[in-house]
């Protein structure tokens, strides 16, 4: 499971039947910086995936890749490698609150 910023969406005209009505969002990983561990950056890396939670571009999310992308109702028939499982509201790490990046 990771955390991620949502950055943008993607629409498909033609898909695998199964797919048809699945949100899809372009999300950048976000990781505890390493030395303050007071801040989240990005990875520099994107990925597609499935929203089952209603998230919106801005949000942070919590991710799942594999086979834990298909053990929720809405994904467990779909061909996908990454969902959307959560929308984060708070990181505390230790005694400290993390802001969520904007």
């Amino acid at each position: 499971m990771f955390m991620a910023r949502i950055t943008g969406s993607i629409v498909s005209s033609q898909k695998v039947e199964s797919m048809v009505g699945q949100k899809l969002l372009i999300v950048e990983p976000l990781r505890l910086n390493d030395k303050a561990r007071a801040k989240l950056n990005s990875t520099g890396r994107t990925f597609i995936v499935v929203d089952t939670v209603g998230a919106g571009e801005g949000e942070v999310v919590l991710c799942v890749q594999g086979s834990s992308a298909r053990f929720t109702e809405q994904t467990e028939k779909l061909p996908i490698d990454a969902a959307i499982v959560g929308i984060v509201d708070q990181v505390h790490v230790g005694n400290h609150t993390v802001p969520i990046p904007n």
